[in-house]
């Protein structure tokens, strides 16, 4: 059978395909390849230039057709690899043999071919293009996509700031707030995590086998490798340098990256629900659209799909996320492969953190408030002022403020004539009388309304 979406094993290959186009030349095998391509020149540039008698600097030129094997790296290259690691069995020496080959016929080149990938390991190659690749995913294409949201949220947050909503707390009603309350406090919180997110700093190391520069030291043992690794990893590659490790770079960051990526989707995954509640209650509407259907049999529905979307794709994400978080740190002794294959599902984790935030944007966009429906909720729920008035009474010492009210509101409807016939009965000063009557469920809101204007 021919491959295709409709064969595709992941939906993110498939059904999902079109929405994740920005990631895939980050982050699939691709992505890491031309990351490997850029490691592997910009080490044999640097050596280029360490000042070693066999090894004297490049012209202008063939830099320049060094360069470009990164700039104008394509898909038949990426072939053209992965058909001599049919041979080789090593992808990274695959990549190796492949700048070589590219070298061939370039005689200022060719002289210096085996400076390609000197004094390296696999896992010097690997280490610092997986982090330029992540530092592209998160800078390039998470970031943008997480911050599309927030500015729907911010959006959303003042545009309702002043629109009174009842507040439930353990499903019951609860003092009122505002609907763009609500809307700031996921955004306070998300804001909170992109800034853990973009906090970590990628790691890198170029330092050999098992971390010593041996190899290193055998052939210029003199050098200074550890400060020329650095320079590599932070001046040319735009990392930092990781100058502990054993063969593999430890991943630490990785994971402080990935559970704050998670905490992201958490956030969002409980305003997802959240949404996903109050369009069922009818606070908000969905904006129609031709000819879509909600239900194969029930043509009156329109479902909140993109929110129950958005939760299913942040619950994917993070169970790979936390396993990535959990594993990779994880290695025996100076190494085992046991990172490499799960590494090469990056794409995977972050691809359905995108997809997610995708369609919360979408449905975040098909919103529409219904006033009326807040404003009826809140004229049922007289009982919410019971918090104000025994409040109030305990400011002036009347007797037993809390029992009176819950004695009062418990196990009846509560309407605004019964509320404001108890407080008519109280021993308080006119003043507070007078303010506590005029009060209504949707006036009770407190600093919501600032509080949701100024995020």
């Amino acid at each position: 059978m021919e491959l295709s979406a409709l064969t595709a094993l992941s939906p993110l290959d498939g059904r999902y395909a079109g929405k994740l186009a920005a990631l895939r030349p980050l982050l699939s095998e691709f992505g890491l390849m031309r990351c490997r391509v850029q490691v592997e020149v910009e080490w044999f540039l640097a050596l280029s230039e360490a000042g070693f008698s066999e090894f004297r600097p490049l012209p202008g030129a063939a830099r320049a057709r060094l360069q470009a094997l990164v700039r104008d790296f394509s898909e038949a290259d990426a072939a053209a690899i992965k058909a001599i690691e049919r041979r080789t069995n090593h992808d990274v020496k695959a990549v190796e043999y492949w700048i070589k080959q590219r070298l061939a016929g370039q005689p200022e080149l060719a002289r210096a071919a085996e400076f390609v990938h000197f004094a390296c390991t696999s896992e010097d190659i690997n280490n610092t293009s997986h982090a330029l690749m992540l530092q592209a995913a998160r800078d390039l294409v998470l970031l943008p996509a997480l911050d599309a949201v927030q500015d729907r949220l911010r959006a959303l947050a003042h545009a309702l700031a002043d629109l009174p909503m009842l507040s439930r707390t353990h499903g019951q009603t609860a003092s009122p707030t505002t609907l763009g309350k609500e809307v700031a406090n996921v955004l306070a919180r998300l804001v909170g995590a992109r800034e853990r997110i973009v906090a970590v700093r990628p790691l890198a190391k170029m330092n050999g086998a098992v971390g010593n520069y041996n190899a290193h030291l055998a052939a210029y043992p003199g050098f200074d490798w550890e400060g020329f690794a650095r320079a590599v990893v932070e001046q040319r590659l735009g990392l930092a340098f990781n100058p502990y490790t054993i063969q593999i770079e430890p991943h630490d960051w990785m994971a402080e990256l990935f559970h704050a990526i998670a905490r992201a989707n958490t956030i969002l995954i409980d305003w997802s629900r959240d949404v996903w509640g109050y369009v069922s209650l009818g606070y908000f509407r969905q904006k129609l659209k031709e000819g879509e259907v909600g239900s194969s049999t029930m043509p009156h529905k329109v479902n909140p799909i993109d929110f129950e979307n958005a939760e299913g794709n942040f619950g994917l994400a993070n169970a790979l996320l936390e396993h990535l978080a959990r594993k990779l740190p994880v290695s025996r002794w100076q190494r085992d492969l046991s990172d490499s294959t799960v590494l090469r599902n990056m794409g995977v984790a972050l691809g359905y953190t995108l997809l997610a935030l995708d369609s919360l944007a979408r449905g975040l966009d098909k919103l529409e408030v219904d006033r009326a429906a807040l404003a009826a909720d809140l004229d049922e729920a007289w009982e919410v002022l019971a918090e104000a008035v025994q409040t109030v009474m305990r400011r002036h010492g009347l007797p037993e403020p809390y029992e009176q009210l819950k004695a009062f509101t418990r196990g009846r409807p509560i309407t605004r004539e019964l509320m404001q016939g108890f407080i008519a009965e109280l021993a308080l000063p006119e003043a507070d009388k007078a303010r506590l009557a005029a009060l209504a469920p949707a006036g009770y809101t407190g600093l919501a309304a600032e509080l949701a204007r100024r995020i």
